[in-house]
């Protein structure tokens, strides 16, 4: 067997991320004992999980358990485990590289953090760095391991600087033994090949955890008297204590979700919830129940208190675990919740479940169907008794994943609908719900109004609601882009259509056709001008103030969703909208002066893009000639002078 080995250079960003979490998290020493113990958790798991199907690889080493050892002389701390083990390739993949997909986002955070004097540990678990904040109280790693079925183990070695070695050795086990070279502590740091300072770490930290966390301690013990030495008058002389070395075991290893609420203490949930999510934040709520009926199981699920950074990318996992018997079957379960409530952290224990149960069978067993839906049915609970307060928070952090479930879970469409906030135009920078909406609705008012947008001052301030204020209607304002999708995807609630203010006819007071018939030549000879810009120009009935405004047929896209799709590079025309006038406003009124007067007039021209170029700009848009319409509102204004 020929001998691999290389030494590579961490990339510039990576030494950089090293520097930030040495020197960052130097006050949260500690959390490196918890990080290490909760990687070696789920390489047992894994090797408990592929040992249903591969027994023969396991044979004579299932007995699951990670081992804790310390060196006080030699300032060493070693971890192992006997779990699935890693591959060279594996290695590399892993630990050679630092959260391969979120290290430029957690440099992003430990900078800002730190700025503004808000570090928190929680980042370590959050990006998924949590073998390398050992760096934080080691001067140099040593990580030996051997892939479950392999024929030969990989080393690993790093002073965290510039560069890690890497190489295949012999090694006779299954598993991965992680060897921390300590720094000197400093007066008042702790120690962590003292004993005690162990102990406490692993029973703050870890107690729950599956697997016995197994520690060699030095113990006294009283010396039998027929081995004591005594006088002539028969008492012992010398010691009748001595010391005596043995394995024990430091946590509790109950699995805290089998357990009675009563039994378990709020910050033992804490803990848990902190090992499964490698979050360092307390969890915002807690759903602890025991579902029984024709099947039985045991849930334990925790609301985050912070939405993680990789919420909405594709590859993020879910953060259900799926066990039977205490057995674990897999983790990033998305068949036990669905996608918009993937954030949810926690444990479903199915004792009836197949242990070697596929994702395949799971997508079709009635089972985990089951399971699923009386999961949802809960946590709508959970947030329908939230504390105003405490929901906000909730909605603050996740309320655009619970939107995005709204055009995907048509059974729950009405209780998503019910959980929904928004600011409106009278709610005072609040949030309302659609049901505080249609409450306060006036008698004369049947429909929900809502306009969407980036810009939550451009939305409170367009055009477009003028009319509707003026008739005292509330408008929701919906400045998330899956609003769009939420638009679209509930047409009305409880009875009330929703209707955009940018789109179709409003139902307020029309504007007499004797008056719009006086505009229809000025209106045409603008819409001749414009014919490559806009659909048709139309007398307003939106407009109280302004001049004019853009508007879109009921079923067309907004200019929000437009201006989405063109930022997620999709190639699309732009659509054409219609023109809406104000012809109350004196603007107008001179412009038909004009036209009746003369109507080869350029000026006639040249307003009505000025009127086009003041509706984009109402909205936010980009007009395509910034200069001309710097130039013709310059003129004007000159004139009114």
């Amino acid at each position: 067997m020929s001998k691999k080995q290389e030494t590579c250079e961490f990339k510039t960003e990576v030494q950089q991320l090293l520097h930030l979490i040495i020197n960052s998290l130097y006050s949260n020493r500690e959390i490196f004992i918890r990080e290490l113990i909760s990687n070696a958790s789920d390489a047992i798991d894994k090797a408990r999980f592929r040992e249903q199907t591969e027994p023969a690889l396991f044979e004579g080493d299932n007995d699951y358990h990670i081992r804790v050892s310390t060196d006080p002389e030699k300032k060493v701390f070693e971890i192992s485990d006997n779990g699935i083990g890693m591959t060279y390739d594996e290695v590399n993949d892993n630990i050679g590289t630092i959260a391969k997909s979120g290290t430029k986002a957690f440099m992003e955070a430990l900078e800002r953090s730190r700025d503004e004097k808000t570090l928190t540990p929680e980042l370590i678990g959050q990006f998924g760095v949590g073998f390398y904040s050992a760096f934080i109280a080691a001067e140099h790693i040593t990580l030996v391991t051997k892939a479950a079925g392999a024929d030969e183990g990989v080393k690993w070695e790093s002073d965290g600087k510039g560069s890690y070695t890497i190489e295949t050795v012999e090694k006779e086990s299954r598993g991965t033994t992680i060897t921390l070279k300590l720094k000197t502590p400093e007066e008042g740091d702790q120690d962590f090949t003292d004993e005690y300072t162990i102990r406490h770490i692993v029973k703050k930290h870890s107690d729950f955890v599956t697997y016995p966390i197994i520690m060699n301690v030095e113990k006294s013990e009283p010396i039998p008297d027929e081995e004591l030495i005594k006088d002539s008058d028969g008492k012992p002389v010398g010691d009748t204590f001595r010391k005596i070395h043995s394995d024990e075991t430091l946590n509790s290893m109950k699995a805290i979700w089998a357990k009675s609420k009563d039994e378990v203490t709020e910050k033992e949930y804490e803990e848990f919830y902190k090992h499964i999510s490698h979050n360092w934040d307390k969890p915002l709520e807690i759903l602890h129940k025991k579902f029984e009926g024709v099947t039985e199981y045991d849930a334990l699920l925790f609301i985050p208190s912070k939405a993680p950074f990789d919420l909405f990318r594709p590859e993020r996992k879910h953060g259900m675990q799926l066990y039977c018997k205490r057995v674990f079957i897999m983790d990033d379960c998305k068949e036990l919740l669905p996608e918009y409530l993937g954030f949810i952290q926690g444990v479903v224990d199915a004792p009836d479940l197949n242990l070697n149960v596929s994702r395949e069978i799971l997508q079709e067993d009635r089972l985990v169907r089951n399971i699923r839906k009386n999961l949802v049915k809960k946590i709508f609970s959970m947030l329908e008794e939230m504390d105003k307060e405490k929901y906000e928070e909730f909605y603050k952090e996740f309320g655009q994943a619970l939107k995005s479930g709204l055009p995907m879970d048509y059974e729950n469409k009405e209780r998503i609908a019910s959980l929904l906030r928004y600011k409106s135009t009278k709610s005072d920078g609040k949030y309302i719900t659609l049901d505080e909406y249609i409450e306060k609705m006036p008698e004369d008012q049947k429909e929900i109004y809502y306009i969407t947008g980036e810009n939550m001052n451009a939305l409170i301030n367009s055009p477009l609601l003028e009319a509707l204020k003026a008739k005292d209607y509330e408008v929701l304002l919906m400045v998330d882009p899956v609003d769009e999708w939420v638009t679209q995807s509930l047409p009305e609630y409880k009875e009330k259509k929703l209707k955009s203010a940018e789109k179709g006819e409003l139902d307020l007071d029309k504007v007499d056709d004797e008056k719009k018939n006086e505009y229809t030549a000025l209106f045409k000879f603008i819409e001749e001008k414009l014919e490559d810009k806009v659909k048709e120009v139309v007398v307003s009935n939106r407009l109280k103030e302004s001049v004019s405004c853009l508007s879109a047929d009921d079923y067309a896209m907004s200019a929000y969703m437009e201006k989405i799709l063109k930022a997620s590079g999709q190639d699309m025309p732009s659509q054409k909208r219609s023109l809406e006038l104000n012809v109350n406003h004196p603007l107008i009124d001179k412009m038909k002066l004009l036209f009746e007067t003369d109507t080869t007039n350029p000026l006639l021209a040249d307003y009505s893009q000025l009127l086009l170029d003041i509706a984009i700009v109402s909205e936010g848009g980009k007009i395509d000639n910034p200069a001309r319409f710097s130039r013709l509102l310059g003129d004007m204004m000159s004139k009114s002078i």
